[in-house]
């Protein structure tokens, strides 16, 4: 592999996992509540425990929150 590839796939790998922390920290302080109305009294624990799967796996989660956040008051968001 030549090396300005491996540099910006290192890059772009970097970019994914910042981002991925920014919003895995949003999201188990607020968007969980959202997503799954029985996580909204949750534990530090467990919002801890949901830290790291919810960085790596962002994108589809920031779709689930955004679904729920539209999906009208009382109503299951679509899974």
């Amino acid at each position: 592999m030549p090396l300005p590839l491996a540099q910006a796939l290192a890059t772009a790998f970097k970019c994914y996992v910042a981002v991925g922390v920014v919003f895995a920290l949003a999201f188990a302080w607020r968007g969980a509540g959202a997503v799954d109305p029985a996580a909204k009294r949750t534990s530090l624990g467990f919002r801890l425990l949901i830290l790291p799967g919810s960085a790596a796996l962002w994108p589809w989660m920031l779709a689930k929150w955004r679904r729920a956040s539209r999906a009208a008051p009382g109503t299951a968001p679509d899974r």
